[in-house]
Parts: C-alpha cells; sequence; structure tokens
C-alpha cells in the first residue's frame, strides 16, 4: 500500500489573535488633536468587508480598545451582515447608502472614533501608497476627494 505524501496544510487564521497571512495595510496619524476628514487611511485587498475587518479590528484594538461598530458606504462593499463575530466579542456593521464615500468609521466601546480613508482594493501600489501617506499626516486636513485624487493617482473608473 502506498501512501499520499506529506504535504503541510497551512491553517486557516481564525481569530485576530493568529498571524495575518499578509501584511495589513493601514496608516494612522500620530495621536493628536482631531483636525481634517480622515484619521488614517485603510487599503484592504477586497471589498469583502467580513474578510477584511478581524486584521483591521486587532491592530486598532491596541488604540482604540475593542470596537463595538463600523459604519460604511453600502455600495462599496459585498453585503455583509449586521453583526460579525471575532474571538468573542460581538461588532455591529452599519451600511448607508448616505455615509460618505470611502471612508468607514469605526467607534470603541468608550467612544473613540477613527474615520479612515479607504483606498479602494484596486489601487496601483505606489498610488496607494502615496495616498495613505498623504491622509495620515499629522497637520492633513485634505477633503476624501481631494486625497484620492491628488496628482491624479486614483483615476475616477478607480474611485
Amino acid at each position: 500500500m502506498t501512501s499520499a505524501p506529506n504535504v503541510p496544510i497551512a491553517p486557516l487564521a481564525s481569530t485576530a489573535n493568529e498571524q495575518p497571512r499578509h501584511s495589513l495595510r493601514l496608516r494612522l496619524r500620530p495621536k493628536a488633536p482631531t483636525t481634517g476628514h480622515v484619521d488614517g487611511a485603510w487599503w484592504p485587498r477586497s471589498r469583502d468587508l467580513v474578510a477584511e475587518l478581524p486584521a483591521l479590528l486587532a491592530v486598532l484594538a491596541v488604540r482604540l480598545g475593542d470596537v463595538m461598530r463600523v459604519s460604511y458606504n453600502l455600495t462599496e462593499w459585498n453585503s455583509a451582515p449586521r453583526r460579525m463575530a471575532d474571538d468573542g466579542r460581538q461588532t455591529r456593521l452599519d451600511g448607508f447608502i448616505s455615509r460618505p464615500a470611502h471612508t468607514v468609521d469605526l467607534v470603541a466601546g468608550n467612544r473613540h472614533r477613527l474615520t479612515l480613508l479607504v483606498v479602494p482594493s484596486d489601487t496601483d501600489p505606489s498610488a496607494a501608497h502615496q495616498t495613505m501617506m498623504r491622509a495620515s499626516g499629522r497637520d492633513n486636513t485634505e477633503t476624501i476627494d481631494d486625497l484620492l485624487t491628488a496628482d491624479g493617482r486614483i483615476p475616477e473608473q478607480g474611485r
């Protein structure tokens, strides 16, 4: 009798405590008085909010604590449930058509809030990097549209 070759199988990341397969593409402004339109930028790898959020929430827990609510623009993400459970915590997902495009709001249990610019997942890496750096600048006061269109980095069809 022959046996099948011994091929290692990588376990799926199932909790926020496990290492993500890819580094999180996130830039936050330094802690300072709030000015401007966003507190940083996030460049997700897909339009699947439920798949993208666990790693983001795990990293932001250091700054915010447990995120209890995420508000997002319905037209920019695949359909998502109203709640998401991760590592025993529940996060409410609120999608709105009226929510500003290319942003997500994250609200912690202590009422601290972050508004992140969402760089479209299909953006050219160089353009995404430059946009994220601008959005996370300490003195950034640019609007969402200005951040996304600066120097023609992210063309209209990518937004």
